[in-house]
């Protein structure tokens, strides 16, 4: 059965809520008391995970650019997560057939672990020994197989050295590690820094792990912190001197006309005088380039005793109507 309340009631409750003091209402506060959970401590706060975020997509994307084009396919890197585990679960989730390296990591003397998953082992060897990069079966490397895979090993620690030098630590591949010996290279009880990148390539996808100790994990979010946890301002002043110099600055261009494929025995009997046919539509313009990066569409012309470029109208998609390469 509800209550209701009388006039008189309702009027004292107000009353006696704003008779209420300061002191009585932080003691009541103050009661409300929360039990601390220990294992949240030192947990990486959204700043940190945000600078980590910045530090590893720069590795990511360089990794793409530098892989694919040293395996000449498309290669597609992404940051998948970032998170503290202890070292057990990281163990628990390397798969019975992985690729797994100790890293060192300089100047602070401590040991890294790199997991890579062995299925996009077949396809990286298969197209640095010449071949379409098709899968494979799942299985054990061959000694050179896996003296091969050192060497892309050895790529990503270029690239993560590149990217966290921010931070000051360099990134050295020391060997391939046995599943046996994974587990003494750190603790499994200690707490770790995890990152995940998936990698994708035309014929497979797969994962790229890294578990940093503690030790290294927080110094590196200390600096994380300092370095990239605030933005950097410039004066007004500062900014207007920085935008004067840059227009004094030189970039190289090119009046270019969008790429065509030739045949070969078309190059091979090649000779003065002969018309090479590009296969481009009679209207079609050359267009203006700078740094590499398409600016305009222009008309090659005589400006006095100088050839020069007319500029006829900009380009509002480069990628959709160019491409990405370009023949003079």
């Amino acid at each position: 059965m509800e209550k209701t309340l009388k006039q008189d009631e309702i009027d004292a409750l107000f009353e006696a809520a704003r008779n209420a003091t300061p002191e009585t209402a932080q003691a009541g506060v103050r009661a409300r008391v929360v039990p601390y959970n220990f294992s949240s401590a030192g947990q990486i706060s959204t700043d940190q995970l945000r600078a980590i975020s910045m530090l590893n997509d720069l590795f990511a994307r360089n990794l793409t650019h530098n892989l694919a084009a040293w395996l000449r396919t498309r290669f597609q890197v992404n940051l998948v997560s970032a998170e503290q585990i202890q070292f057990n679960e990281f163990l628990l989730r390397i798969p019975e057939i992985s690729y797994v390296a100790s890293v060192r990591l300089e100047p602070l003397g401590a040991l890294s672990v790199l997991q890579l998953d062995l299925g996009l082992a077949p396809p990286i060897i298969d197209l640095l020994l010449g071949g379409e990069g098709r899968e494979g079966p799942l299985r054990e490397l061959t000694d050179i197989e896996e003296s091969i895979l050192a060497s892309v090993v050895d790529i990503v620690c270029r690239e993560l050295t590149a990217a966290w030098q921010p931070v000051g630590l360099s990134f050295n591949f020391e060997r391939r590690q046995m599943q046996t010996q994974v587990a003494r290279i750190m603790a499994v009880t200690e707490k770790t820094l995890c990152l995940s990148f998936e990698i994708r390539m035309p014929h497979s996808a797969g994962l790229l792990n890294l578990a940093f100790p503690a030790v290294v994990a927080n110094t590196i979010l200390r600096r994380l912190t300092g370095e990239w946890g605030r933005r950097r301002r410039h004066a007004g002043d500062a900014r207007a001197r920085m935008e004067k110099t840059v227009r004094h600055i030189h970039f190289g261009g090119a009046l270019q006309l969008p790429s065509v494929r030739v045949a070969a025995s078309e190059l091979e009997s090649l000779e003065p005088g002969m018309i090479v046919r590009l296969n481009l539509p009679a209207n079609t313009s050359p267009v203006w380039r700078v740094s590499g990066q398409p600016l305009a569409r222009a008309q090659a012309i005589r400006f006095g005793e100088r050839r020069a470029a007319r500029i006829a109208d900009s380009i509002a998609d480069p990628i959709a109507d160019l491409g990405n390469g370009a023949v003079q």
